[in-house]
């Protein structure tokens, strides 16, 4: 018994894990981990620039994706210490409170991604079911207000997350299977009743990221049955649409992969978790940048020239 309370107090620190049984390429497999930060951070950095010093570019379409690219360098820079460490040999260790800082920056940033790609969608529906009313509609002050209702509603149902974990003892060999921290992992580390985190985080992707895919869903079926009666029109309009669509399906396809894997894939490889787990935090940063970049001729132009220069 003396033994398990010793554990229980002296054990401060969570074991981060890498690729299992890869340990010896770490090093190499680095190098595309390297690319795809140094691809992401420049990406939505030159994004954000470009939206900035072109007034052309100050629509609200623009305007959302600048917020966008805001939102996915944050999630760049929350995962990269934790997994560069790993792989460049640093430290797999992290203490606690660094584990629940990281997770409250990671959850709170992917909810409210997901409530700007519902925005994007909110745009998408008003500039095609109502484009004679879409400067009256989408003003800056109600971009401003829309964009941080939605800030202010992911920060409050994420902060209580890591007093909730903090109120546990961890007894048990706490080795994560990510190379960062998520709230799903880091609750199954603890030895006491994890009821309420489970049914609380259960509620929580619910009524934020289950209403906002929810909403986005509708709003191009309104977009569609807008749309239908002119094929021309359908195709036109579906074309404006296509980069959103693609950051949509970046975005929820890997986090509700994730989300079933850790909560009913107990059977599952450990290697699936790991690959989903990278792909819901890494692609989405990387390629939000690429595809929006390539569908929109203004965006493109701007960026093509500001290097020709």
């Amino acid at each position: 018994m003396s033994a398990v309370n010793d554990t229980k107090f002296n054990s401060a620190v969570f074991l981060l894990t890498g690729i299992p049984g890869q340990e010896e390429v770490h090093f190499w497999i680095s190098i595309p981990f390297c690319l795809m930060y140094a691809i992401s951070i420049v990406g939505n950095s030159v994004i954000l620039f470009v939206i900035k010093t072109d007034s052309k570019l100050h629509d609200p379409m623009y305007i959302f994706l600048s917020m966008l690219a805001i939102i996915d360098l944050g999630i760049s820079i929350s995962t990269m210490p934790t997994i560069l460490g790993i792989y460049l040999f640093i430290s797999r260790e992290i203490s606690f409170e660094a584990c629940f800082a990281q997770l409250f920056f990671i959850h709170s940033l992917q909810l409210i991604e997901s409530s700007m790609l519902l925005l994007m969608a909110f745009d998408r529906f008003v500039a095609i079911c109502n484009p004679l009313r879409y400067s009256s509609i989408l003003t800056l002050t109600r971009i401003a207000n829309m964009g941080l209702v939605f800030v202010l509603r992911s920060l409050a149902v994420i902060f209580p997350l890591p007093f909730l974990l903090k109120r546990f003892q961890y007894c048990r060999v706490n080795v994560l299977s990510h190379s960062y921290c998520l709230h799903q992992e880091v609750m199954k580390m603890a030895c006491s009743d994890i009821t309420v985190n489970s049914i609380y985080g259960l509620i929580i992707t619910l009524l934020t990221v289950g209403l906002d895919s929810l909403f986005i869903f509708l709003s191009y079926v309104m977009i569609l049955k807008t749309v239908i009666a002119s094929h021309a029109e359908c195709l036109r309009a579906l074309n404006t649409c296509v980069a959103h669509l693609c950051a949509v399906l970046l975005f929820y396809m890997p986090m509700i992969g994730l989300s079933v894997a850790h909560r009913f894939g107990e059977g599952s490889p450990p290697l699936l978790q790991i690959l989903l787990g990278y792909i819901f935090l890494l692609v989405p940063p990387l390629m939000n940048p690429i595809v929006y970049s390539v569908k929109s001729k203004h965006l493109r132009a701007r960026i093509i020239r500001m290097f020709v220069k």
